[in-house]
């Protein structure tokens, strides 16, 4: 779906130089067709900013959560040519994080400790399945290559008597070099909607 995304973003994308994009967002070009291809976790998305529309490659698959493909031409607007620094930060590192990652911006990591419940061994089983790679971080910890340079890891801590269960998104420290806070947000949900759900 693409009526979160306002047609401004498909034709500035559109007024962009194809060149310039695929190496900044390391993505690809169809000139005949005029659509980028870009993997967002794993999945082929083919965007035609000329037309303002988003498809997958795998079109019987279920779609992500609208907010990916909101991501998705955000990325291929705004990516910069940078490598990830490969150190892990909170939405609260994020310059202006502490104050717009609450009320209606607070992380639904809440989706994620509701669906497992303590399970670690599922939790485990279904970041597997997610391509997720394990990190020796909380009780069990995976990161995720949502595109070729936005990294996310999502941990997570089996609750007991005195502490709840928790979940918490991590970023590679350039995020906020690669995205405005309101797309982190917008890409952080899909996460956490994709991880807590019961199916893939």
């Amino acid at each position: 779906m693409t009526e979160l995304i306002d047609r401004v973003y498909f034709q500035e994308l559109s007024e962009q130089n194809p060149i310039d994009v695929c190496r900044r967002a390391l993505c690809s070009y169809d000139e005949i067709n005029k659509f980028y291809t870009v993997s967002v976790w794993g999945e082929r998305y083919k965007i035609y900013p000329h037309q303002f529309r988003i498809e997958y490659f795998n079109k019987g698959r279920e779609r992500f959560h609208p907010y990916l493909d909101l991501f998705a031409v955000h990325y291929l607007l705004h990516a910069k040519e940078i490598e990830p620094a490969n150190q892990w930060i909170s939405e609260k590192d994020i310059p202006g994080g502490s104050t717009f990652f609450r009320g209606p911006h607070e992380i639904p990591t809440n989706l994620i400790t509701v669906r497992f419940d303590s399970d670690i061994e599922g939790f485990n089983a279904k970041c597997e399945q997610l391509m997720g790679l394990p990190l020796l971080l909380a009780d069990a910890a995976f990161a995720f290559k949502i595109t070729p340079r936005i990294p996310v890891a999502v941990l997570y801590w089996a609750g007991d008597d005195e502490f709840p269960t928790e979940s918490k998104i991590l970023y590679d420290k350039t995020i906020a070099e690669q995205l405005a806070s309101d797309i982190i947000y917008a890409l952080a949900v899909g996460v956490c909607e994709r991880v807590g759900k019961s199916i893939q």
